[in-house]
C-alpha cells in the first residue's frame, strides 16, 4: 500500500471546512446528522480524503448510536491508534493509507460477528453502490472514488487529446 503524505495546505485545497475538520483534525459530526447513517445499499465505503476501500455494506449495521457503524473493516485498511482525549481511553480509527482520522471503535457490539463496533463519521466517507461498481467496471463510468472525485488516471477534465 502506498502511503498518502501531504501537507494541511493541500488537504484544505481538497476538502471542505467540515470535512478538514474531521478528517485532519479529529473531529467528530454531530450525531443523527450524516448522509452515510441510514444507507441501506450494497457497495463500498471508501475514505472521502483518499478514495481507499475501508468498509463492505455487508458490515454495516444499525447500532442506534447517531454514526453509520460496520462490525469489520476491509484487511488492513484502518488502523487503530489510542486515543485519551476527552479524559477517557479510546480506541481511534484512521486511514491506513492517508492517515486521516474516521471515527472509533468499541467492543460492544455482541450482536456482530467480531463483537466491534466502528463508530465512523459519514463526512469521512463516500459510498460507491453496487451499479456504481460495475459501471466503473465496464468502463461506461470513470472511477470517481465515490461522490466527487476525478478519475487519478485522466484528472479531473477527462483525457488529454492525443493520449491514447
Amino acid at each position: 500500500m502506498v502511503k498518502i503524505h501531504k501537507s494541511d495546505d493541500e488537504w484544505r485545497a481538497e476538502l471542505s471546512d467540515d470535512e478538514f475538520h474531521v478528517l485532519r483534525e479529529a473531529g467528530t459530526e454531530r450525531p443523527w446528522t450524516g448522509d452515510l447513517l441510514e444507507n441501506t445499499r450494497e457497495g463500498i465505503y471508501r475514505c472521502r480524503a483518499c478514495g481507499a476501500e475501508l468498509f463492505r455494506s455487508d458490515t454495516k449495521f444499525d447500532s442506534h448510536c447517531g454514526w453509520p457503524s460496520f462490525f469489520t473493516a476491509q484487511n488492513n485498511a484502518v488502523t487503530l491508534l489510542e486515543d485519551v482525549s476527552l479524559g477517557m481511553i479510546r480506541t481511534e480509527a484512521r486511514c491506513a493509507t492517508c492517515d486521516s482520522h474516521l471515527g472509533h471503535v468499541f467492543p460492544d457490539a455482541p450482536q456482530t460477528p467480531t463483537g466491534d463496533r466502528y463508530c465512523i463519521n459519514s463526512v469521512s466517507l463516500t459510498f460507491s453502490s453496487e451499479e456504481d461498481l460495475e459501471a466503473e467496471a465496464s468502463g461506461k463510468r470513470p472511477f470517481d472514488k465515490g461522490e466527487g472525485f476525478a478519475d487519478p488516471a485522466t484528472g479531473p477534465y477527462g483525457r488529454i487529446p492525443g493520449d491514447g
